[in-house]
């Protein structure tokens, strides 16, 4: 990527490869923790950041604010020919919260320690968020227009199911994404080094839904120190032992089984789904990731009730993060009632879609092309992300969504551990390779 002087400033400007580990330090700086119920900061501060770096370079980029403090900004780029159907790259600015406490280096720090930028949101999203700036900016600043229109959405409130990021955007304005029909985002495009002479390149095309539900079991109140037989704390917790220990049925969808068949190919030996231990033997770090696509899940994460040690309770309260695979969801809600039983209520926090394409296309040969350029030895394949993201609402106008926020990893890094865990961390070669690819991606796209 060549450099070049700006409009006006007459003075030389960094390259998106060079711009790129600043942006995202910046960006892990400013706290956009999300904690579901708008006591956080809001991610105001970045969308400002967001649109003051698009500005920078001509673009008109618009702040959208849902609610106090939670702010998205779009922006369209001209493309050479805009009587093709645009393309939206979209990141979200959000952030889970983290206790700097239990963490190397603080997470909002941006520290740059061991070849990495270091701190929460550093792979989940605000690399992808930098790689994005990066390049664009340097294609803008040396007049590289796309082939077509490009729509960029740095979003709110990801982390918490979209409702005031892109869930709002694409309720209240989707003429901002008039003539898009496809579109790239985060958690795919990074690599699994095979060996020597092979490294496969996980592109998402396919995510599980999501069923996040409050459990709920009324009781009789009492005294704590007489017998009692309907203590809703008892009941509850027999329910969610029953439902956190229970391993649902393999299901393989079509993504499954084309990523299953491709790192068979790659590893020379049949991999037999319904014995996925030594399969996912194979798979190291991301075996969290691929182990979780085989079934639907559902792990119990809050426990409430109760307020003094001698009273027992009315009512006891539980909340699970459910997931299921394209297709399932049925299947699924069967399976959570028979595992509660019938003393428990259940209603969902939030639900949404599962998603799943397939793995051909034009832009699926310009990731091919973009990631072989770089890495000769790169093989893009298919797979179904455990999680979700914001490409559920997006789909809702016709967009065909992907992950592909292309990262080449060291063998050894535990990608997966990073995501929402404790010391996440992105290379920064591994930052300075997506920019290339995403480069030559959008030439080719």
């Amino acid at each position: 990527m060549s450099e070049s002087n700006p409009a006006g400033t007459g003075s030389t400007t960094v390259t998106g490869e060079e711009e790129v580990v600043e942006l995202c330090r910046d960006l892990i700086r400013i706290d956009t923790s999300n904690y579901g119920d708008h006591s956080g900061p809001g991610e105001r501060a970045a969308a400002e950041y967001v649109a003051e770096k698009l500005a920078e370079v001509g673009l008109e980029p618009r702040i959208f604010e849902s609610h106090q403090g939670r702010a998205s900004t779009v922006a369209r780029i001209e493309g050479e020919d805009r009587s093709r159907p645009a393309l939206l790259i979209h990141g979200h600015t959000d952030v889970v919260p983290a206790n700097a406490d239990d963490w190397t280096h603080h997470p909002f720090s941006g520290e740059i320690a061991d070849g990495c930028i270091w701190g929460r949101g550093a792979v989940d999203m605000k690399d992808m968020d930098a790689m994005t700036l990066a390049v664009v900016r340097d294609r803008l600043r040396t007049g590289r227009k796309p082939p077509r229109d490009i729509v960029l959405a740095f979003l709110a409130d990801e982390e918490a199911g979209g409702k005031y990021g892109a869930r709002f955007l694409v309720d209240k304005h989707p003429e901002l994404f008039e003539g898009v029909n496809e579109a790239i985002s985060e958690v795919g495009g990074f690599s699994l080094t095979v060996n020597e002479n092979l490294r496969l390149y996980l592109v998402e095309t396919a995510q599980k839904g999501m069923h996040w539900m409050k459990l709920t079991v009324d009781g009789t109140a009492g005294h704590g120190s007489m017998i009692h037989k309907d203590n809703a704390i008892t009941e509850l917790s027999e329910a969610v032992g029953r439902l956190g220990r229970h391993q649902f049925p393999v299901r393989v969808t079509k993504t499954v089984r084309s990523f299953l068949d491709e790192l068979s190919d790659a590893l020379g030996t049949p991999l037999d789904p319904e014995d996925m231990d030594a399969t996912l033997e194979k798979l190291g770090s991301l075996a969290k990731i691929i182990g979780a696509t085989l079934r639907n899940t559902a792990n119990p994460t809050m426990l409430g009730s109760g307020y003094k040690v001698n009273v027992i309770p009315g009512q006891a309260t539980a909340h699970v993060d459910g997931r299921f695979l394209p297709g399932f969801e049925e299947e699924f809600l069967t399976d959570l009632d028979r595992i509660l039983g019938p003393r428990v209520k259940r209603e969902d926090v939030h639900a949404d879609k599962a998603l799943e394409t397939t793995f051909d296309g034009a832009l699926v040969d310009a990731m091919q092309t973009a990631l072989r350029a770089e890495d000769p030895i790169a093989r893009a394949v298919p797979y179904c992300l455990s999680a979700g993201t914001d490409a559920k609402s997006f789909d809702d106008l016709g967009i065909r969504g992907f992950g592909f926020a292309p990262l080449k990893l060291p063998p050894e890094l535990d990608f997966a551990g990073m995501f929402h865990g404790v010391d996440e961390r992105v290379p920064v070669d591994g930052l300075k390779f997506g920019v290339r690819v995403l480069d030559r991606f959008i030439d080719a796209c």
